[in-house]
């Protein structure tokens, strides 16, 4: 990944709806502190997982990220 360079991917999941919420960080392996990583593009199925590399350097490490699903609902 280069320098300030972002890429996405999609989490294919059947238990995602649309109305919830969903968190993801760095878990480990990699650089601590180079990636901001983030959850969007939440759907009835899917989710979207954009990482960035926050460095000044390329990047090619084979990071660990972590994701949690809260439920949520819409009013």
């Amino acid at each position: 990944l280069a320098a300030a360079a972002e890429v996405s991917f999609t989490v294919t999941n059947s238990e995602i709806a649309a109305t919830d919420v969903v968190l993801v960080n760095h878990g480990s392996a990699g650089t601590a502190g180079a990636y901001l990583v983030q959850a969007n593009t939440i759907a009835a199925g899917s989710f979207a997982i954009t990482v960035a590399n926050l460095s000044a350097g390329s990047l090619g490490e084979a990071i660990v990220l972590n994701f949690v699903a809260f439920k949520g609902s819409s009013s």
